[in-house]
């Protein structure tokens, strides 16, 4: 390629660029028609004028009420994580390890970029699409047919994706660099590309510009009411606030605070059925979120559903970590969880227990058993139930790129009296998959200032847990980092070394097909360090879709594989679909370990006669701050 291929081209193609810039001036002349009168008999209607001055008005006082509202008051913590210093040596160092300045690169980009832009324009006579548009490169951010009406905004978009694509590509081939700093610069660039789409700033965004007009600039003024309420409570909205609440009409499953302890409370749900498996099922939710994501609705919950096939349930609901609790480590999370099994086997009268450990507390009941197995008591749990749980964190995802020494230096400087908000992992979370769960509610809160929908599972993911910073240190440098779990006799927890080669215990492992927090290849790995028999099941859908997922609602699919696959890929190939929910997979595996039932009476109802309970379930620890 020649030097010269680098400067724009002459002849046709500037000719192309010429026209891209009237056509441009034409599409945002015809837009901003309204209030751009060219003659007397154009002026807006002075009532129009009137509600824009008003917009500017509202949206200039609310700006400045919160400017003075919030003078020196600003969490230390989270002027730290907003940082704007630091958010540009970040964006300055990606710079400099991508080579984006080099001239071949520019020169074929625009090349391309040309190309595209020749493809797109023809498909738009004097200015108006054809009947069907066809453009190069789709985009759901991009769906709505006014991305399409008119070439600006045509070009605009299909320019970003081109541009993003390109560089998303550079970031994939750049060498020289450790694995896990390719991986964390692959992670930046999707991350920066992703917030520079045109769908996430009003002028750029035709459905943003169109809804202005419309509303006289009102969906701003409501979208800044909702930006200040989200930067006073430090955390993007993603649901209606006020629709629900806990025990009426979420996590609203019928049952008792049985047992209570500092770190958790434990829950017994009460039987819908005349008689109960005789084995008890004790869940283990992760700390990191609220244990409801197993009880949104009566439609959705995994618990009432468990309940009305015959099983006694209790949940663990951890508490939400404060000062009292900040010196907890791993070793605390799974006495608590021998403590439950304990706990439900002396109320009940039983030899064992089914468990289920979900996501982090799926990986701490693997310590557990490994734990219970080295001591000799691996009997008191029947089986284990692992839902999208990573033991093995060698392919442990996207949050890798969290765990380095600057990483976690900076969670430690937001730690207060030694506990972690919550909101901080929320936004990690979120900026893994930053498309869906941050920037569609900026343009959807904050630019079209619609209200905000009543969403069970959104209400639960803002729902955020404080974590204590000792082990979630402890537990980013001990398994994500240096992967020491897998290690036989690497860990000791309360003073006894674990392997997990000794646990036995059959075990049922979920894995979901799309997961970006636990992928299946790393929950996979689980099965390579059994002793004991596994079934392995792969859902459709992700980290949440994939375990809540009823069987009414007739949705996804999860695959099986009867043979003995070496490897999460030999596994899909020879595995079989079957449709709907895995829910009456799972259970059927649990009947045929222990089908004997019981009457539903005595304790198996708590809060019965003769039964001292604490509280009615949800509980109080769910509900804490």
């Amino acid at each position: 390629m020649t030097s010269n291929s680098a400067t724009p081209p002459a002849g046709q193609d500037s000719a192309v660029i010429e026209d891209l810039f009237r056509q441009q001036g034409d599409a945002l002349r015809a837009m901003f028609a309204p209030l751009m009168p060219t003659e007397h008999s154009q002026l807006p209607d002075p009532a129009d004028l009137q509600l824009w001055a008003m917009s500017a008005a509202k949206l200039q006082k609310m700006w400045l009420d919160f400017g003075a509202e919030r003078a020196g008051a600003i969490e230390p913590a989270l002027a730290k994580l907003g940082d704007a210093e630091r958010w540009s040596n970040l964006v300055s160092q990606w710079w400099t390890a991508m080579p984006l300045a080099a001239a071949e690169v520019q020169a074929k980009l625009w090349d391309d970029s040309v190309a595209m832009w020749t493809k797109v324009l023809s498909q738009y006579a004097g200015g108006k699409p054809k009947a069907e548009v066809e453009l190069p490169r789709k985009d759901r951010r991009f769906a709505d047919p006014r991305w399409r009406d008119q070439p600006v905004f045509a070009l605009l978009h299909q320019t970003y994706l081109l541009l993003a694509e390109r560089i998303n590509a550079l970031a994939e081939e750049t060498q020289g660099l450790p694995p896990e700093r390719k991986a964390q610069l692959r992670f930046l660039t999707r991350v920066i590309t992703d917030a520079m789409s045109p769908a996430n700033f009003p002028t750029t965004n035709p459905v943003v510009i169109e809804r202005t007009l419309e509303m006289k600039g009102e969906n701003l003024v409501k979208g800044v009411e909702h930006l200040l309420a989200d930067l006073r409570k430090g955390q993007l909205t993603h649901t209606d606030p006020h629709a629900f609440e806990l025990g009426r009409n979420i996590g609203a499953t019928p049952g008792k605070v049985v047992h209570e302890t500092p770190l958790f409370q434990l829950i017994q749900y009460s039987p819908t059925t005349e008689t109960v498996i005789e084995t008890p099922l004790v869940i283990f939710p992760p700390w990191i979120n609220r244990f409801y994501i197993l009880d949104l609705n009566p439609r959705n919950s995994f618990i009432r559903w468990a309940v009305a096939q015959g099983l006694t349930v209790f949940v663990v609901s951890w508490k939400s970590a404060d000062a009292s609790i900040a010196d907890v480590t791993w070793d605390d999370y799974i006495r608590a969880q021998i403590e439950a099994i304990d706990t439900v086997r002396d109320r009940l009268g039983v030899a064992g227990v089914h468990t289920i450990g979900y996501c982090v507390a799926g990986t701490t009941l693997a310590a557990t058993l490994a734990l219970l197995a080295r001591r000799g008591e691996a009997d008191k749990v029947a089986t284990a139930t692992f839902f999208t749980a990573q033991v093995d964190f060698e392919k442990a995802g996207d949050l890798k790129n969290f765990i380095d020494e600057g990483q976690l230096k900076l969670l430690e400087s937001l730690a207060t009296d030694g506990v972690l908000d919550g909101r901080y992992m929320a936004a990690t979370f979120n900026l893994l998959r930053s498309p869906d769960l941050i920037w569609n509610y900026v343009v959807n809160n904050y630019l079209l200032g619609q209200d905000y929908p009543a969403f069970d599972l959104l209400h639960w993911n803002g729902d955020t847990t404080n974590l204590p910073f000792k082990w979630q240190k402890a537990y980013l440098e001990d398994l994500y980092r240096d992967n020491r779990l897998v290690v036989p006799d690497a860990m000791i927890v309360d003073g006894t070394p674990i392997d997990l080669r000794q646990i036995a215990t059959p075990c049922y492992i979920q894995a979901g097909r799309e997961d970006h927090i636990a992928p299946a290849e790393s929950v996979w790995k689980l099965t390579r360090h059994l002793a004991g028999p596994w079934k392995f099941v792969l859902a459709g859908s992700g980290h949440i879709a994939g375990v809540v997922n009823p069987p009414e609602a007739g949705k996804y699919q999860y695959w099986l594989n009867d043979a003995d696959p070496a490897t999460l890929a030999a596994f899909i190939e020879g595995a079989r679909e079957i449709k709907g929910s895995w829910w009456p997979d799972w259970i059927d595996w649990i009947k045929s370990s222990s089908a004997k039932t019981v009457p539903a009476r005595g304790k198996r109802a708590p809060g019965g006669k003769g039964d001292r309970v604490i509280e009615d379930a949800p509980g109080r620890y769910v509900k804490t701050r």
